[in-house]
């Protein structure tokens, strides 16, 4: 009797553990977990494509970490996660090391080409800078906007999202070229550039293009409409939000001056872009790899284009601008 009451309790407990099983999500290409490390840059971005793919996958469970790129791979060297967002490539160094502790060579593939708006209040007078009134501005050569143009406004109050920033070290490689900074203010996020921004009316804010091309607010959509629009041909006119003055910018050695619509990042007129990398450590049949996958299938890159983003695959709206 003792002796049948205890199979009887293995099989119950053999049944329970294979109905646990049963719902919790195998590691696949679109089931299991997974940690993403993400330039906070791009944040709004691979957020609603984590979005989109986890509604499309219920199984998937993809763990988002917003942190500075240098930090993203970092964590890929470390081996605390497989799969990594950044506005720059491994090197070969980095990605020989990782070959050396995995069985399987790290795979990068361009996702976008982001460009740096240049972001001001809507009270400046000025609608226009060349690179070299940038490197001036941020070196504190050029102090006070009524050096750069009859102005208003008096003192320039420089603002950047974090000393860590990539787009902080994208105008240091890009803009100041061995040229020293100024004073400058760091402030904790990229909406807190563009806040200070929209209140400072002396301010000037470096910012990803991806995040004044709507107000900031959450979206209001579900998740049902996103993706009926997500599945169709037709693409949403982009524009900027009017909160504050997107500037145009030009190189020394053009005569007209452009703002940062997709049209000009896709011919290289507007001067002020960088790519954007996916890498992930892991094989095919992954869940990293599913994502990575995702990120430059159609509706991955559909998702950037209604961003104001660059797509790296999908080609951008080209339309008449004033």
């Amino acid at each position: 009797m003792i002796k049948k009451y205890i199979i009887l309790s293995l099989t119950a407990i053999a049944s329970a553990l294979i109905a646990v099983s049963c719902h919790q999500p195998t590691d696949s290409s679109t089931s299991g977990l997974v940690t993403l490390m993400c330039d906070k840059t791009f944040e709004n971005i691979i957020q609603q494509e984590i979005d989109v793919f986890e509604y499309t996958y219920p199984n998937a469970s993809i763990i988002p970490y917003y942190i500075d790129a240098h930090s993203a791979i970092d964590s890929m060297l470390d081996g605390n996660t497989s799969l990594i967002v950044t506005a720059q490539e491994l090197t070969q160094e980095q990605k020989d090391y990782l070959q050396s502790v995995n069985r399987f060579p790290a795979r990068t593939q361009r996702i976008a080409v982001d460009a740096i708006a240049v972001i001001v209040n809507k009270d400046n007078d000025i609608d226009e800078l060349s690179i070299s009134e940038l490197r001036d501005i941020l070196s504190g050569a050029t102090p006070r906007w009524k050096d750069v143009f009859p102005s208003k406004l008096d003192t320039i109050r420089v603002i950047f999202d974090h000393p860590g920033s990539s787009i902080l070290k994208y105008v240091r490689d890009s803009i100041m070229r061995g040229t020293e900074f100024g004073t400058i203010y760091s402030v904790d996020s990229l909406q807190q550039v563009f806040t200070e921004v929209e209140k400072r009316r002396n301010a000037i804010g470096f910012i990803g293009v991806s995040w004044i091309t709507s107000d900031l607010s959450a979206p209001t959509e579900t998740m049902e409409k996103v993706m009926a629009d997500l599945n169709t041909n037709d693409t949403a006119t982009i524009d900027f939000t009017n909160k504050i003055k997107v500037m145009k910018i030009r190189r020394d050695d053009q005569i007209q001056a452009f703002k940062p619509y997709q049209a000009y990042i896709y011919d290289g007129s507007y001067p002020l872009y960088r790519s954007v990398y996916v890498t992930t450590t892991e094989p095919n049949g992954s869940l990293s790899h599913g994502f990575y996958s995702f990120l430059t299938g159609f509706i991955g890159q559909k998702i950037i284009l209604n961003t104001g983003v660059m797509p790296a695959i999908v080609q951008p709206r080209l339309v008449s601008l004033n």
